[in-house]
């Protein structure tokens, strides 16, 4: 799947690990020859914006809000989508890729209340559940073990 299109969606920045594990993701999936798009809210961006200054680790940084505007009026999509959640509002994202993306969804569902928030998931796709909130080493640990398998 090398090539292939991917969007990473980040909510609100409220839990530390999603930026973190968004540069780190964005970063490994470029090097493996992957197009990836790090869209997020106002202050997911500038958060990694500040971290990213370069755009080193995130080269296409753009609004969450816009890029779901595109996919739902057909003007783009992807084929891989990674969907940071740690509250209704990132499932509500990623609810919305499910339905209206052909991209394959990976709900990466974190923080204290993962578990409880991963259980209320009804649409198709992976799950990455970890209850991390400042750690994110488990998290990258799982992910990589994914990415290994989507890389081939």
């Amino acid at each position: 799947m090398t090539g292939a299109k991917v969007l990473l969606m980040m909510g609100c920045p409220e839990i530390p690990i999603q930026t973190s594990i968004a540069l780190y993701l964005s970063h490994k999936l470029t090097n493996l020859g992957f197009d990836v798009t790090v869209a997020g809210t106002e202050a997911a961006t500038r958060l990694l914006k500040v971290s990213d200054s370069d755009g080193y680790y995130a080269k296409k940084l753009v609004n969450l809000d816009k890029t779901m505007e595109d996919i739902i009026e057909k003007r783009s999509d992807f084929d891989i989508c990674f969907a940071f959640m740690h509250n209704d509002a990132g499932m509500t994202y990623a609810a919305t890729m499910s339905a209206l993306s052909q991209a394959k969804l990976y709900s990466i569902v974190f923080g204290r209340h993962a578990d409880e928030l991963a259980e209320t998931i009804e649409f198709d796709g992976e799950k990455i559940v970890s209850k991390d909130v400042h750690n994110p080493l488990r998290l990258k640990n799982r992910l990589d073990k994914i990415v290994e398998g989507i890389a081939i």
